[in-house]
Order: structure tokens, then sequence, then C-alpha cells
């Protein structure tokens, strides 16, 4: 069988992939995740997403390689993980009472072939009070998690609601898409 391989640390894409019953390694793909200058959170997320498939392949020719990345875009910003309690009280404040996208990109490469796609969540934050911001930070601490939103847990409270053709996408692995991308490559999870 094919070696499958997630390019990616994170323990949300880890679980996800899990579902799909089919026997993969993680790597860490060591990819810079800073944006360029002029790029679109579309498009931050779209060349992560490939950049972590190719470099998680390296020394790997025949390996099929998934790579992930969701970028939070409120009006045209970028809003990324926050990495610190500060930075999420900052994010949540700003996306309270608002609707924003967030843009999860999945990538799968074999050798120099590369397919991907984009799934993009529509999500209406509720107008909550500071109070309630820091309770929710203090007790689900979403610090690696795009736009502090980590909605598989309590961040769901957080909102009004949720559009999306791919449930998984808004945890961080669009398993629609994922399942999709890895047919391409004869590699199906009901086969």
């Amino acid at each position: 069988m094919t070696a499958l391989i997630l390019a990616s640390t994170s323990p949300y894409r880890r679980e996800l992939l899990a579902r799909l019953h089919l026997p993969f390694d993680t790597v860490d793909p060591l990819v810079d995740e800073t944006p360029l200058p002029g790029e679109t959170p579309l498009q931050l997320a779209t060349r992560l997403a490939a950049a972590k498939a190719r470099a998680g392949g390296l020394g790997r020719p025949d390996a099929i390689v998934i790579g992930s990345d969701q970028v939070a875009d409120l009006g045209g910003a970028a809003m990324g993980k926050p990495g610190s309690h500060a930075a999420a009280l900052a994010q949540v404040q700003r996306m309270r009472g608002k609707t924003l996208h967030f843009h999860t990109a999945v990538a799968v490469a074999r050798g120099p072939e590369l397919v991907a796609d984009v799934a993009t969540v529509t999500v209406r934050v509720r107008d909550v009070s500071d109070a309630a911001i820091e309770r929710y930070l203090r007790l689900d601490q979403p610090y690696d998690c795009a736009g502090s939103a980590k909605v598989e847990s309590l961040g769901i409270a957080l909102l009004e609601a949720v559009e999306s053709d791919d449930p998984t996408a808004l945890i961080g692995l669009p398993l629609i898409r994922t399942c999709a991308l890895l047919r391409h490559f004869g590699l199906d999870p009901l086969a």
C-alpha cells in the first residue's frame, strides 16, 4: 500500500484524518507561514497548503502527502493563530457581531503532481460581552486555532450561524474535499 503522510503537527487535523480509517504518518512540514506582501487570506491558505504538501513529501516521492492550512478572513484581513491570550482576546473582540470567512485549503501531492481545493466556511459571530469572551478564552484556550475559534469545543457558543458544504472544514481539514483529492491518486477510504 502507498504511504500516506499528513504534513501537519495539528492534533485537530490528525484526529480528522483518522476518521477515514487510513493508516498514515505525520511529519512537521517546517513551512514559514508568514503572509507575502499583498497576499489575500484565500491566497495565503492555498499557498501554505501546497507548500506543506510538497515539503512533507521530500525524500518520499512515492508517498501521498496531505497539506492543509486555514486562515480566518475578516473583511479581507487575515487572522491566523493568536498564540497568546492577549492576541486571542483582540481577535475575538474584532470578530464579535461580524461575519467572517474561514478558508481551509487542502493540497495532496505525490511526487511532482499536486491537486488542491479550498473550502470556505462563513461564520456569524454573536455580539458577546468582554466577560463572555474572557470566560471562553479561559476555558478553551484556543491559542492554536485560526481566529481563536475552537468550534469543536466551547467556541461554538460564540456563533450565531455556520454555513459550509464541508462540515469538517471549520475544524481544520475539509474531509469531503480531502477524500476527492485522495481518489485522484487512487486512494479511496471506502475501497
